[in-house]
C-alpha cells in the first residue's frame, strides 16, 4: 500500500525581479519543492494575499509547513528599531504572514520546517530576538555570509564551516553524529530565544544555528540551507523525510 503524501506548504516571497515590468509576483526556489517531492509529500505554495479567514482555511487544510529562507525581518516584529543600514529585501506582508502561520502551528501541533529566514521568522513568532547584522552586532572570525551573488567562488552548496550538535533532541536523531557540515548563506541570526524553544546546534564561535519546540510533533528550525545540500548529503534527505514523515498525521 502506497504512503499517505502529505500536504506541506510554503509561503510566496513577492518577487520584483522585472521579469514581468516590475510588477510583484508570487514565487518560490524550486529546490525547496523538489526537495518535498523527493521526501514524498505534496507541495503547494501560499501567496501572501491570503489573510484573515481565507488563510486559516488553508492552514487547516496542508498536514505541514515550510519556511524558506528570503530577506531580513522587520525588526518592528521583535520590538527593535533599525539600528544598522544592511537589512536586506525587507516584506511586512511576507512577516505577518509568516508569523501568523508559525505561531497557529506551534500553538495546534502542526509540523513544520523553518530554514535560514524561518530559523529566524520562527524565532520572532515565539517571542524571541535576532541579530540584525552578524558582523555589526557579533564579533567572530567565522564568516556566515557566503552569497552566491556576492562572492561567485562560492555556490549555495558551499559547505562553510561545522556545526556542533546538542545531544537528546529531534535534530540529533536525524543526523546521528555530533557535528555537521553545513552552507551557511545569512548576515542575521538568532539572538535571543523565549523559554518555549531549545537552541540544539551552534557554530564554532557560539552562533545559534538550530532551534526547536521540545513540545511539539515536529517544530525545527535551521540557520543553513540543506535543501541546496539533497544532492550530495543524506542528512539533508533525511531533514526533509522527518518533516513529511511528521506530517502524515497518522495517515499510512
Amino acid at each position: 500500500m502506497n504512503q499517505y503524501q502529505p500536504l506541506i506548504a510554503l509561503t510566496c516571497r513577492p518577487d520584483l525581479s522585472a521579469v514581468y515590468d516590475g510588477r510583484p509576483v508570487n514565487a518560490q526556489n524550486p529546490v525547496y519543492t523538489n526537495a518535498i517531492l523527493a521526501a514524498g509529500g505534496i507541495p503547494i505554495l501560499i501567496p501572501v494575499e491570503v489573510t484573515g479567514d481565507q488563510l486559516a482555511a488553508l492552514f487547516n487544510r496542508v498536514d505541514g509547513l515550510l519556511f524558506a529562507g528570503g530577506g531580513d525581518v522587520h525588526p518592528s516584529f521583535y520590538g527593535e528599531k533599525q539600528v544598522v543600514d544592511k537589512l536586506y529585501d525587507v516584506q511586512r506582508r511576507r512577516d505577518e504572514l509568516e508569523i501568523r502561520l508559525i505561531q497557529w502551528a506551534m500553538d495546534q501541533g502542526k509540523p513544520f520546517f523553518a530554514i535560514c529566514r524561518g530559523i529566524q521568522v520562527m524565532n520572532v513568532a515565539a517571542g524571541g530576538k535576532l541579530y540584525q547584522d552578524i558582523p555589526t552586532q557579533y564579533p567572530t572570525t567565522l564568516r556566515h555570509d557566503y552569497y552566491y551573488t556576492i562572492d561567485g567562488s562560492f555556490a549555495r552548496d558551499h559547505l562553510a564551516h561545522e556545526v556542533e550538535i546538542e545531544p537528546h533532541s529531534r535534530l540529533a536523531e536525524i543526523v546521528d553524529s555530533p557535528r555537521l557540515p553545513v552552507n551557511s548563506l545569512h548576515h542575521q541570526a538568532v539572538k535571543e530565544i523565549p523559554d518555549s524553544l531549545r537552541v540544539v546546534a551552534r557554530a564554532a564561535d557560539g552562533l545559534i544555528e538550530a532551534i526547536e519546540k521540545p513540545d511539539h510533533p515536529f517544530a525545527l528550525g535551521v540557520q543553513w540551507h540543506p535543501e541546496e545540500l539533497v544532492d550530495d548529503q543524506a542528512v539533508a534527505r533525511r531533514m526533509f523525510a522527518a518533516l513529511v514523515d511528521s506530517s502524515r498525521n497518522g495517515h499510512r
